[in-house]
């Protein structure tokens, strides 16, 4: 048996000669050849090819001073370099995926079970940026763009983990399904924080929609503390469409849900003349409110849209009736009008005609007391009754009527007996030229004559003509015109009436009153036009209208007694004044009074 030697450099020490040849390259010869006595070996296969020889090793570096060492070593303090890492190892997919997964929480726990803390850090930072941007929760939320940035950082770190850890071990977990199931795991991190975020997000709006509800609550407070609707319908209608634009904005939300509740106080708040009985103060915020379905719609309002109909034809009736009685039938008359065209079915458009025929009836009763108010009234019924629908006023024009003529006579009397002669003329002749076949039509046409000459001559207004004319001797009075122009002489005293005189031909106005006496009606060549009147004895008023187509000519008004056993005549004449044609006293001239008696000028 060979003895095996160690060889000096560690390596086995070749055991024979043909082992060292065979490391030489050559192999020695086989004792089985020729020179061995057998047959002669087949032809030996061309031998390998030799490798190329190494390359020569690097020449030792230089000898230095006894003691150094090669390389040298580092100097005191120097970090020494990291040991190398350990070679890359086969991929493996679920370890590429456990951390990517792991990186989509946000958190770069994905980088922290690889050992990179740098673009741990950055995820981190990422997702704290996004916590401040949303943190206290907003009703507008975070900014989208803001989402998108952070999502898209979460999904490049995932994707970039699984690429580091497709061939890296991830130090301290051994088991990469592990890795996945805790990174499933942790996305309900990013989910739950945004379904908590949501639920702020949601809350946040519920406040800032209280908040708005607070605000809308306090402009229907503002409004109902004005002095009267009119200074609070502005802020009344906004208070509406804020309530209205909850509504309908936010029909779910916590306000949205209160605001019937708010809608009803502020209907109430309108209408809050009419629970106080004031019918006519309540018409404006009552109509008001009937019109806002037109503005903010029926469904905002739901079941109020429909609330103000009756109480405004209550109010229209109520108020424009208790006008009427006040003797304001105009006013009146126009919420009648508008209350037969709003709500004509409606249990107050009936009641309206019975009402106005008790007011007809009240007011023609009370005559001839306040004979000229109730007479208006009367006539103001009349004409409101022509405005409405003739079916439901049936009867109340001619009753009013009716009314109408028995007043106005009445009112003539009262206004003649109150001085205003000028009111009581124009009523009287109304009187007579309207109602011809009335009883008092004669009576009122003198009394009309007697109001006339009243205004000029107040004593003319003591009385009232009589009825009658008195019997007994009549005295004859001969009435001349003796000026330019046609003359009307209205006398009124025991008996009432009035003449017209032609004008005469050839007369012209004297330059003075001493002149008229002296030469009025006496010029024997002249035609002067007259006309003669028998008059009872007593006192009479005179008044002279002289009609003049080119000259102002003022009335006059005289006075004179009748007395029995004489022959009266009178000439009319004009005397110039500054201001054209003046009247003169008008004292005929050939008036011959009784002794002791005389012309009242």
């Amino acid at each position: 048996m060979a003895q095996e030697n160690e060889h000096r450099d560690g390596g086995p020490e070749p055991q024979d000669a043909a082992e060292r040849e065979a490391r030489a390259g050559h192999r020695p010869p086989d004792p089985r050849s020729a020179p061995y006595g057998g047959p002669p070996p087949a032809s030996p296969p061309p031998p390998p090819p030799v490798s190329p020889p190494p390359p020569p090793a690097a020449p030792p570096p230089p000898a230095g001073p006894p003691g150094d060492a090669w390389p040298p070593p580092p100097p005191p303090g120097a970090v020494p370099p990291p040991p190398p890492g350990p070679p890359p190892g086969p991929p493996d997919a679920l370890r590429a995926v456990g951390a990517g997964v792991l990186n989509l929480s946000g958190l770069g726990l994905g980088y922290l079970a690889l050992r990179q803390w740098l673009p741990a850090g950055v995820c981190v930072a990422a997702t704290a940026g996004l916590l401040v941007a949303a943190l206290p929760a907003s009703p507008e939320g975070v900014p989208g763009l803001l989402v998108a940035a952070w999502a898209a950082v979460a999904v490049l770190a995932a994707a970039d983990a699984a690429r580091r850890a497709l061939r890296r071990p991830l130090p301290g977990w051994p088991r990469p399904a592990l890795v996945l199931g805790l990174g499933l795991v942790l996305l309900a991190v990013p989910a739950g924080g945004a379904v908590a975020y949501e639920s702020a997000r949601d809350e946040a709006v519920e406040e800032m929609l209280l908040e708005r509800l607070a605000k809308t609550d306090a402009l229907a407070e503002r409004a109902a503390g004005r002095a009267g609707f009119a200074a609070g319908k502005k802020e009344y209608t906004r208070a509406v469409e804020g309530y209205a634009g909850l509504a309908a904005d936010h029909p779910e939300r916590r306000a949205a849900k209160k605001v019937p509740a708010k809608l009803e106080a502020l209907y109430e708040s309108v209408a809050t003349p009419y629970r106080e009985d004031d019918h006519c103060e309540a018409i404006e915020p009552l109509t008001y409110l009937r019109e806002l379905p037109d503005s903010v719609g029926e469904q905002a309002l739901g079941k109020l849209a429909t609330w103000p109909d009756k109480p405004l034809a209550d109010a229209l009736y109520t108020c424009g009736m208790d006008l009427v009685g006040q003797g304001q039938a105009g006013t009146g008359g126009d919420h009648l009008t508008v209350l037969f065209e709003e709500f004509p079915e409606s249990k107050e458009a009936g009641q309206v005609g019975p009402a106005l025929l008790t007011e007809v009836s009240e007011r023609s009763g009370a005559l001839p007391d306040d004979a000229c108010d109730n007479t208006s009234r009367l006539r103001a019924l009349d004409a409101l009754a022509g405005k409405l629908p003739g079916e439901s006023v049936s009867g109340v024009s001619d009753k009013a009527r009716s009314g109408v003529e028995k007043g106005t006579y009445s009112c003539g009397v009262e206004e003649f007996e109150d001085g205003k002669f000028s009111e009581a003329a124009e009523t009287f002749t109304d009187f007579a030229d309207t109602y011809k076949g009335n009883k008092n039509r004669d009576k009122a046409r003198k009394a009309a004559i007697a109001a006339e000459i009243a205004e000029e001559r107040p004593a003319a207004g003591r009385k009232l003509p009589p009825a009658k004319s008195p019997g007994g001797t009549r005295m004859e009075l001969v009435v001349s015109n003796g000026g330019p122009g046609t003359v009307e002489i209205l006398y009124t005293g025991p008996v009432t009436g009035r003449l017209t005189l032609k004008a005469c031909a050839g007369c012209k106005a004297y330059d003075s009153v001493a002149a008229g006496k002296a030469g009025a009606c006496k010029d024997k060549s002249t035609s002067y036009p007259k006309q003669r009147l028998s008059l009872p004895a007593g006192e009479y008023h005179f008044l002279y209208k002289r009609g003049s187509s080119t000259d102002t000519v003022r009335n006059h008004s005289s006075g004179a007694r009748i007395e029995p056993g004489y022959t009266y005549t009178d000439c009319a004449y004009t005397v110039k004044g500054l201001g054209g044609l003046l009247p003169p006293p008008v004292d005929g001239a050939a008036w011959t009074p009784p002794p002791g008696t005389g012309r009242d000028r």
